[in-house]
């Protein structure tokens, strides 16, 4: 009688063992499928994070022609003389942060972000940097107040020239025209309008 008992407790335990075993298999499968979704999800939204910046500035006309508008003022004594270098701090565009330019111009001026829905259809632009005041429409000297409504008068992004915007900020300071190369792709952009100065840092 006792060795029956202790086959039957010895079969119990090896049995136990077993379920036991494949419990935990399952249990490491499902944290591992888990964290496997966890990653594509987070990959996932990264992914589109990028697709939606490259979609926000793919349109853009980074380079342009060097022309700047009638009644532009150059500036009298800027942080960053024409000729000279300077690092860009701004990322209005994917590999435009840190990047070295060289100064092609430099102007006194208002700057505005503003915000317009492109003559070309498609979502509205919101706070787009950086549109000047002798960038807009019969406006005069004066300032133009955040909510006022203007027509642009500049192509800085396809669509733009001859939206109806709408000012968010303004800003007088001394706006610059520079070249520099993309740190993401070493593509060369030519006179791009516009950085201002506290965009730009001194290069050591």
């Amino acid at each position: 009688m006792l060795r029956i008992n202790t086959r039957r407790l010895m079969l119990f335990l090896l049995l136990t063992s077993l379920l036991l075993l494949l419990g935990a298999c399952a249990n490491g499968n499902e944290e591992k499928n888990e964290s496997t979704g966890n990653n594509n999800t987070e990959e996932t939204q990264d992914k589109m994070d990028e697709d939606m910046e490259d979609m926000d500035h793919g349109n853009m006309d980074m380079s342009g022609s060097g022309e700047v508008p009638e009644g532009l003022k150059e500036a009298a004594s800027p942080a960053y003389e024409v000729g000279s270098k300077a690092i860009i701090e701004s990322d209005h565009m994917p590999g435009m942060k840190g990047a070295e330019s060289t100064i092609v111009g430099a102007y006194d001026t208002t700057v505005y972000t503003v915000s317009y829905t492109p003559t070309t259809g498609g979502e509205r632009v919101e706070d787009h940097k950086w549109v000047i005041h002798e960038e807009l429409e019969g406006v005069g000297q004066e300032t133009v107040k955040p909510g006022s409504e203007v027509t642009i008068n500049a192509e800085h992004m396809e669509g733009m020239d001859g939206a109806t915007a709408e000012i968010d900020s303004a800003e007088q300071t001394t706006v610059y025209m520079v070249d520099f190369t993309l740190t993401t792709n070493g593509e060369e952009v030519k006179n791009h309008k516009w950085v201002t100065e506290d965009e730009l840092l001194p290069v050591e």
